[in-house]
């Protein structure tokens, strides 16, 4: 293991604490864009003239609309070539885009390119390249400042987290994409971690409890879909919503949904989460809608989608035996940003 990705791994699990209850404290005091431009201007200080060069595009770059969460070789700054102060300034910035939630979730996504990398088969230093935890890339798109137009992103294998500010506010942030592989590791009787899994529990219990009638509804197709659709667009798949509509549900399921969007809004820092909350209850819970594709149990390919008219959520499972998870928060009023017309 090289010196650098050592230190990135140490310093991750001390910031993991750390910054756990840093954000525990402060979490609904700073607004979101206050704490991003702050963590941004800090982060951009501690960088070497060549790293900031890197890291930084124009706010109309091409490159800021340009997302993915495959193993590959992106644009913007690598985390794993950052020591020291630099590294500390980028974990913060990251942290500030997130809850504490949000960070856990993120870091331990992070970490399981070290279990793919002990897992995976071939050439150990080619597997070292392509599996490596210090392999996620800081892009910064225009100038941070308190009140211009600027964005930044945070991306790698099973993880892209893209923000827009404008005016001193956050003005998107989606595309929000989380995925984790495995997702079930397994060690025995109480040493199992799932990431991701209240996202898969909590829609299954939703599909559990449905009736007879219900499940002609919620069940679009007893075979699941590869992957998410449109999971590199610019603008999300806006085809109408199907399923079973939260106004057609029992009390119980009701409040499933509604732990399921909690577990989902969770990730965003307070005032983002509180944003996307009340635009989507504006809009009407009741019109919600709730949908399954795939086997209904768990280790066996499934598929979700809960769609309101402003937001998307798609969850699938199905690589790798059912142990392979890719979700996503989409705008249907728009990513990046950008009203869609």
């Amino acid at each position: 293991m090289s010196r650098p990705l050592s230190k990135w791994l140490a310093a991750s699990l001390v910031l993991v604490g750390m910054v756990a209850l840093l954000r525990g404290q402060a979490e609904n005091q700073v607004p979101a864009a206050q704490g991003m431009f702050q963590a941004a201007e800090k982060f951009t200080k501690s960088l070497s003239p060549a790293q900031l060069e890197r890291a930084s595009f124009k706010y109309d770059d091409a490159e800021r609309l340009n997302w993915h969460f495959i193993p590959r070789e992106r644009k913007g700054l690598p985390l794993r070539e950052l020591e020291g102060g630099a590294l500390k300034a980028a974990q913060e910035f990251i942290a500030s885009g997130l809850s504490k939630a949000g960070y856990e979730q993120t870091l331990a996504i992070m970490s399981l390119e070290e279990v793919l990398y002990l897992l995976e088969g071939g050439d150990r230093s080619e597997r070292r390249e392509r599996r490596n935890p210090g392999k996620y890339y800081l892009s910064l798109f225009g100038t941070p400042s308190a009140k211009g137009q600027w964005g930044w992103r945070l991306e790698g294998h099973h993880l892209s987290l893209n923000f827009t500010l404008n005016n001193g506010e956050v003005v998107g942030s989606t595309p929000e994409f989380y995925g984790t592989n495995p997702a079930l590791i397994d060690a025995g009787p109480e040493r199992a971690i799932r990431v991701l899994g209240a996202e898969e529990d909590l829609a299954r219990q939703v599909l559990k409890l449905a009736t007879p009638e219900q499940l002609k509804t919620i069940v679009i197709d007893t075979k699941a879909p590869d992957d998410l659709r449109g999971a590199n667009t610019p603008q999300a798949d806006r085809t109408p919503a199907v399923g079973l509509a939260a106004g057609q549900m029992s009390a119980d399921q009701k409040k499933l949904l509604n732990t399921l969007l909690e577990e989902y809004l969770k990730n965003m820092p307070a005032d983002v989460a509180a944003k996307r909350r009340e635009r989507l209850m504006k809009a009407g819970f009741d019109t919600i809608q709730f949908a399954w594709w795939g086997e209904p149990d768990r280790n066996q390919r499934h598929y979700y989608r809960v769609q309101g008219p402003t937001f998307l959520i798609e969850y699938n499972n199905t690589q790798n035996n059912a142990n392979h998870v890719h979700s996503y928060w989409r705008d249907l009023e728009g990513d990046f940003g950008i009203p869609v017309k």
